[in-house]
């Protein structure tokens, strides 16, 4: 019973660390959703590194390349920088 009560103690504090990492990568994608809307109506473009390179590597029909070095040059995760090679290409 003694070694019980620190065990549950640590799950609710791991739990309750999990729901404010989830509310605060919530309330960044809002963020990031508004600031697109913003750029969007301004009508300016993020700049890309590499961006060049990305495109020619997707001419060449080298689509997975062309995300990893999206990912190496931005720093984005797999969906994000699939999606990015898909608008460039």
């Amino acid at each position: 019973m003694d070694i019980a009560v620190p065990f549950l103690i640590l799950f609710l504090g791991i739990m309750t660390i999990k729901v404010e990492i989830s509310r605060a990568d919530r309330r960044a994608a809002r963020l990031e959703r508004k600031l697109d809307l913003v750029l969007e109506h301004l009508d300016l473009h993020e700049e890309v590194p590499r961006r060049e390179e990305i495109v020619a590597l997707v001419r060449e029909g080298k689509r997975i390349q062309a995300v990893k070095t999206y990912r190496e040059a931005t720093g984005a995760g797999l969906a994000e920088a699939k999606e990015a090679v898909d608008r460039l290409g």
